[in-house]
């Protein structure tokens, strides 16, 4: 697993491979593969979001909970899918909301948010596997301690990164940021059953942008192709 990490992560993280609790979650997903399980995202994407925004980038964080589970869906950044995937109802509040908080933002026809990953934003689930078919199949396993440390290594070695908390699960994982040093914005989480109590109108992706001209970082271009 250690070898699929990039470079500056496997820095921070490499000691967690070889902790008891990421064994216990090696041999839990091997003995799921020969139970005959599809296991998403494919093996090569489970640590997409770490390949695609190196530790010393990270300049925005947004935490989801565990990858989709339909076919083809799920590629390891969190609130985001493959292209040519439906847009999923989370993702299309987002954009809902990108739409009245950002001047010119046009509604995406993809919901592939590479785009966001490469600028700088961590698009992290704190489950990074799932069953198809089984939501919430991996939870518990494991993949939460090594999510946890990913938070506490940049809340601990970074400065100035914006983290943003939607939901009461995401808004959990606060004990975790230090904020006299980060940035914590809080909102209701995206899906349909809770967006319209304090999602929309959060204005977080402009508020966002403003902390990090703030401090002398480029803004995110939360356009999507």
């Amino acid at each position: 697993m250690a070898s699929q990490l990039e470079e500056s992560w496997k820095k921070v993280l490499d000691q967690e491979f070889e902790k008891d609790y990421m064994l216990k979650l090696k041999l839990f997903l091997q003995n799921e593969k020969a139970e005959g399980k599809t296991i998403y995202p494919p093996n090569n994407l489970i640590f997409n979001a770490f390949n695609h925004t190196p530790f010393d980038k990270v300049k925005v964080v947004i935490i989801g909970q565990d990858p989709y589970h339909g076919k083809n869906q799920a590629h390891g950044l969190s609130f985001s899918v493959q292209k040519g995937v439906t847009i999923p109802p989370s993702l299309r509040s987002i954009y809902k909301e990108l739409s009245e908080d950002i001047t010119d933002f046009k509604q995406p026809k993809s919901g592939d948010l590479t785009k966001w990953a490469d600028q700088g934003v961590l698009l992290l689930n704190a489950t990074l596997t799932v069953n198809a078919g089984e939501p919430g199949s991996h939870q518990k396993k494991g993949w939460e301690e090594f999510t946890d440390e990913a938070i506490k290594q940049l809340s601990e070695k970074r400065e100035g990164i914006v983290f943003l908390l939607w939901g009461k699960f995401a808004q959990s994982k606060a004990e975790l940021i230090d904020e006299k040093k980060h940035y914590i914005l809080k909102a209701a989480h995206p899906s349909p059953y809770s967006a319209s109590f304090g999602f929309f109108g959060c204005k977080h992706f402009s508020k966002t942008n403003k902390i990090l001209q703030e401090n002398g970082k480029e803004p995110i271009d939360w356009q999507v192709e």
